[in-house]
């Protein structure tokens, strides 16, 4: 299976689509990454262009109260830019493939909650969503709108702010923010997170457990828009090698994937997506 996507960079595209829609033939599990929202506008962390930056990590935002403020004043200014995105063209091509039967499940390390908006219906978000926001004390659940009411009530000075760098985790680049008001739990005092995976942090298991079993029910895999480093989808990816079902890998430049991929579509998600759609429909 794995050299079967090797030497095919010069393959005409419109033979490589038909070549996928015949490995996705029977019911399809799919993994999707950052490459499938930029098309909406959203960064990816390494696509092609892609700026180098170092994203927070769960060691520091528990740290200390410097590190929250930074985090919570980002993540105000990204926040009303990043939930205004709408899905595109690719996002639907799932969810018209779910409707139609063909898609059991997408798994998405994105936490930017598009696919939803598609219409997708069996999601697991295996890194979570921007719109949800935790207490690590006790637990409680808030609306991420709540949250960002009550940062605008307490911190007027820095409504408003001008960001140019929206971050694909929702959160962009601040300068000062030693005066910045941090929220916390209105129930118990404790410190609020949004409910996302930071760096550092492990999937939890039944989340995981359930992104598997889309994979466990499917006769093929297909992988759009990661360069699969993320260690959550090495490992769906092994569960797919393992199990002997096709891997179709569609992304711009190199995956962890390539090598045992059975075809390799090196190209952007949003009119592949689209192609393969009418194909499998067709």
């Amino acid at each position: 299976m794995g050299t079967s996507a090797a030497g095919i960079a010069d393959e005409p595209v419109d033979d490589r689509l038909d070549r996928a829609a015949e490995l996705l033939s029977g019911r399809i599990a799919v993994l999707t990454g950052a490459g499938i929202s930029t098309d909406s506008g959203i960064p990816d962390y390494r696509g092609e262009g892609a700026p180098k930056r170092s994203p927070m990590t769960i060691q520091q935002f528990l740290a200390g109260e410097s590190f929250r403020k930074r985090y919570w004043a980002g993540s105000y200014l990204g926040w009303a830019r990043f939930v205004a995105a709408q899905p595109n063209a690719g996002h639907v091509a799932l969810a018209e493939l779910e409707a139609a039967g063909r898609v059991q499940g997408v798994t998405t390390q994105n936490v930017d909650g598009l696919h939803g908006k598609a219409g997708s219906r069996h999601v697991v978000e295996v890194h979570g969503s921007v719109d949800r926001v935790v207490c690590l004390r006790c637990g409680q659940l808030f609306a991420r709108g709540a949250v960002a009411e009550r940062i605008e009530a307490a911190n007027a000075w820095f409504v408003g702010g001008a960001t140019t760098t929206l971050n694909p985790d929702g959160d962009a680049d601040v300068g000062d923010v030693s005066d910045f008001v941090v929220p916390d739990c209105t129930v118990c005092g404790g410190t609020l997170k949004p409910e996302v995976v930071f760096f550092g942090e492990f999937v939890p298991r039944e989340r995981f457990a359930e992104a598997a079993a889309i994979v466990r029910r499917a006769d093929a895999l297909l992988v759009a828009g990661s360069s699969l480093v993320v260690n959550s989808g090495i490992r769906l990816l092994e569960q797919a090698r393992r199990a002997r079902v096709p891997i179709v890998v569609l992304n711009r430049g190199a995956t962890k994937g390539d090598r045992i991929a059975a075809l390799k579509i090196d190209a952007g998600t949003t009119e592949t997506l689209t192609a393969l759609r009418d194909r499998l429909l067709a």
